[in-house]
Order: structure tokens, then sequence, then C-alpha cells
């Protein structure tokens, strides 16, 4: 019996690339094999050059899995000369469906060279993170319109984005939701956790989780632990992530309000293990940003029982909404204080706990998968 043609080519950051959008790639064919399908995934040689790249390293050594898909490192982002190998690859495949996952401009180049040059009986799928970027450049529109015009259809995570793209783009697009990934290592204790990560057991801890950058809207979450917003001192903040931009932004701020007592930093990035530990110790998940279209931070604190203060903004706002599971505020410190304040209300927030516990098989990874390639495998060459 000959080998089962393969179905799904993946182009994207995968394991042991480190992030949010590696680990979804990792997820995304997990699921899809478990669904009957014959995946492979063509990873980054090269990613971003180090001018680029504002973190501290772009792998991590923590292994999430041990899949029987393959993963090839073959990409390279920045060098054309390494171009036209992909394609032959691709082409020695000879998938059905190509998906390249897109969440910035910067890789427009690369997958619409790549996508231009293919056997054109592949269908070829964009699956997209983020469409209009968070720190935009001049070029931005001209390069996602490049992209674009090399995909037959368009896939996200968010109704947000998918708006994003119809504006744009005349093609079908469909609109996904953010799933829970699988590997995550259940919940602890809050006593033990804390324990573990030396915080105060008596204290209600707000947690500023993920990678910092300068659209995520920290200073006003700092700012709203100030006394004339926040009264209560037994409600702390424990920030928790690498920071991509220089950290005296916050320090400075909370010396200058005299808010050390109150805050804390922890800007190292953190694995599968530290997202167990920190989720579990905390008691409430703060979002404070001034644009998004969707997180990965909102999977998390649903699979870790954890309420969500969110800004008031669609990508944010749109599932807390639904789901009843925490509060969507106005950017500005005071109604971000106010909204802490009424999280802590204890019958609300046993409410919203079971809220969570409800809507928690809503964003299993089979349900995205079976709608997503319903979709894709419906779609007409």
């Amino acid at each position: 019996m000959p080998d089962q043609k393969l179905d799904y080519l993946i182009l994207g950051p995968a394991p042991p690339f480190r992030g949010g959008i590696a680990e979804t790639q990792y997820e995304l064919a997990l699921h899809l094999e478990r669904e009957g399908r014959k995946i492979h995934l063509f990873s980054f040689l090269k990613l971003y050059p180090k001018l680029l790249f504002p973190g501290k390293a772009h792998k991590t050594k923590e292994i999430i899995g041990s899949p029987s898909f393959g993963i090839t490192s073959t990409l390279h982002a920045f060098n054309p000369q390494q171009w036209r190998k992909v394609v032959k690859q691709i082409n020695e495949l000879n998938p059905k469906y190509l998906i390249f996952r897109y969440y910035t401009p910067f890789l427009a180049p690369l997958y619409g060279w790549i996508a231009k040059r293919v056997n054109q009986e592949i269908l070829k799928i964009a699956l997209v993170d983020n469409w209009i970027p968070h720190e935009k450049s001049p070029i931005d529109n001209v390069l996602n319109r490049y992209f674009g015009s090399k995909m037959h259809a368009f896939t996200t995570f968010s109704k947000a984005v998918a708006n994003q793209v119809k504006k744009e783009i005349i093609l079908p697009v469909w609109e996904g939701f953010h799933p829970i990934n699988s590997f995550l290592p259940a919940p602890i204790s809050k006593l033990e956790a804390r324990k573990k990560l030396g915080w105060n057991p008596q204290q209600k801890i707000v947690l500023f989780f993920g990678l910092i950058r300068p659209y995520k809207g920290l200073e006003l979450l700092i700012k709203a632990f100030e006394k004339k917003y926040l009264e209560n001192e037994n409600i702390v903040l424990k920030v928790v992530g690498e920071c991509y931009e220089n950290p005296k932004k916050y320090t400075d701020l909370v010396n200058q309000l005299g808010l050390q007592s109150r805050i804390e930093f922890d800007f190292e990035y953190k694995s599968v293990t530290g997202i167990q530990t920190c989720f579990s110790a905390c008691d409430l998940i703060a979002q404070t940003y001034h644009t998004a279209t969707q997180s990965g931070v909102t999977p998390l604190a649903y699979f870790y029982n954890k309420p969500l203060l969110v800004s008031d903004i669609e990508g944010l706002a749109t599932p807390i909404k639904k789901d009843q599971t925490g509060h969507c505020v106005q950017k500005n410190p005071k109604a971000i204080a106010a909204g802490i304040n009424e999280l802590f209300d204890t019958k609300k927030y046993l409410k919203i706990q079971d809220n969570l516990k409800k809507s928690l098989p809503l964003y299993q990874w089979k349900n995205w998968i079976i709608q997503w390639t319903d979709f894709i495998e419906n779609l007409k060459p």
C-alpha cells in the first residue's frame, strides 16, 4: 500500500523555538495528526537578525513533547539564497495544503516568494495571528497585500483579526478562536505555588504575565496601584515576563510612585513549568493592553481558573464578555483599580471561577481543528 499523501505542510516557528507561536504550531500539528491527517512542519534555521530581536534567546531547552510528525529546520527569514531550496523541498513533498503561519509583515517577502513558486496545485492557506502589527511601519500594508495576493484563503484565531483581513483581502476568511494548549501542566495548590515563588500566602495577588512590550499598557496597571486609586494595600502586583524594552521605564515608575512594597518584577522568560507555578500562585490576571486582537495569556487564565481584568477592546473583551469570566475596563488607572476591587468581591470571584470551568471545554484544540479543517477542505481550488 503506498504511503499516505502529505495533507498539511505547515510553515512557521516550531519547537525548540520558544513562545506562543511555536507552542501553538506544535499543538496544531499534534491535533491534526490525531484527526487522521498526515503532517509535517517546516521551521526556521534563522528567524530574526540580532539587530531586530529584542529578547535574550530564540529557543528554549524545555521539551514539550515527542511528536511523531516531522519537524525540519529549513526556513531562513532574511536570506533569499536559501528560499529556492525550500521551494524544491515543498514540491518534493507535494502536500495538499500549504499553511503559512503569519504574524508579522517581516515574513511577507519569504512567504510570498515561496508561495508564488511552489506547485500551483497546492492550496495555500494563511493562518494569521496578527495582521496589523502592534509596532507599525510605513510598509506594513504593502507587505501584507503582497503576501495576501499569493494565498487562496485566510484563517485566524479571533474575530478581530478576521475583520482586519476582510477589510483588505477579497478571499475566503475563517474566524476562529484561541485554543487552550493541551501540554500545560495541571494546576498546583496556591499555597504550594507561593511557597516555591516566595510569595506571601496572605496577599491578594494580581499577575501581569508575558513578554513586556509598549502596547501592553503595563504603565496603566502600575499607576492603578497608587493609593488614590487602590487603597487596599493587601492587593499586590507581580509582573512576570521578559522585557522587550528598557525595564527602567517600569522600575523607575514604581519608584516614583513609592510602590516598591506592592509591585514586584521578574523579568525572566517563563517556560511551561514557570507558567504552572505563576498562574497557580496568583488570584487574578490583568491585561491592561492599549491594543490587541487576541492574547495567548487568556487561554492560560482559563486553564488555571483565574478571573481576568482586561481592557475593553475587541481583541481582549470578546471572550470575557461572552463567557462572563472577568471584567472589561476602560484604559485608565482609576477604572483599572475599580475593576480589581470589584473582582475581589468574594461572591463575584467565585461566580467567575464557575464560569471559567463551564467555558473551558469550548476552547479545546479538537473543536478548533474540526472547524478549521472543515473550512479548508471544502475550499474550491
